[in-house]
């Protein structure tokens, strides 16, 4: 399940890519599979060894082509242990909303992006997050939950400030926001529930199927109740030559 599109961001064999909180992986194995040199950067030591076993399996099924390179690496947002202008392509996908310092995570997003070089974010929507919230405490009151609620214009104000120019906006997950608005209402942790169970169960069966009729109905969904947001960004510069 991609929430960035990585034709716009010109994803490709030998693109220089990270993947800052990359979780389970799942933005990773895109740029692996397309050929990039992409490291998978997250604070969870599991879900790293968990990305770098796969990043492996892909390898050795023949996933991916052969100048393609991956690997996990563990560390903090706030420090990014990479020269300046290393990377053609930074992605922040679902992460922001879970650091109470966002402008010193963005900033290091920044400096290690190249001139020329491209970047997504993503964060949940304003308003069906909200949505959330009022429905559930315990949906963002957790321990490593999220802290904050953006507007696309206040974070793309944020990126402005930083030194990226917004390139584009778009919305995705439409599917998704029904299914989180129904599980904050019976209760987050309260996956026996008869709804929540057979809503899960169409959203397994779409991920694994992608029939055209919730493919091309999502689609049309996604700039009215799409729960995340992505901005497509550039750094100004020229891009260095290969």
């Amino acid at each position: 399940m991609l929430t960035v599109d990585f034709d716009r961001l010109n994803v490709g064999e030998g693109t220089k890519a990270i993947d800052i909180g990359a979780g389970q992986g799942r933005h990773s194995y895109e740029m692996f599979r397309r050929g990039a040199d992409v490291i998978a950067f997250d604070m969870s030591e599991s879900d790293m060894t968990d990305v770098g076993a796969m990043f492996d399996a892909m390898m050795a099924e023949g996933q991916v082509p052969a100048s393609a390179k991956a690997r996990a690496e563990v560390g903090d947002a706030l420090h990014l242990p990479y020269a300046d202008n290393s990377f053609d392509v930074v992605l922040m996908s679902e992460i922001l909303e879970h650091i109470p310092s966002d402008d010193a995570a963005i900033a290091e997003m920044v400096r290690v992006l190249k001139p020329g070089g491209l970047a997504a974010v993503t964060v949940p929507r304003y308003w069906p997050e909200k949505v959330c919230w009022a429905l559930s405490t315990p949906y963002h009151e957790v321990e490593g939950g999220h802290v904050r609620i953006y507007k696309a214009s206040e974070l793309a104000g944020k990126l402005e400030k930083a030194g990226l120019e917004v390139t584009g906006t778009d919305h995705a997950h439409a599917l998704h926001s029904p299914y989180w608005w129904l599980k904050c209402a019976v209760g987050v942790d309260n996956d026996g529930n008869p709804l929540v169970k057979a809503y899960h169960k169409l959203l397994v069966w779409d991920m694994m199927s992608a029939p055209k009729l919730t493919r091309v109905g999502e689609q049309l969904l996604n700039p009215v109740i799409g729960k995340s947001v992505a901005l497509y960004l550039r750094k100004p510069g020229a891009a260095e030559a290969a």
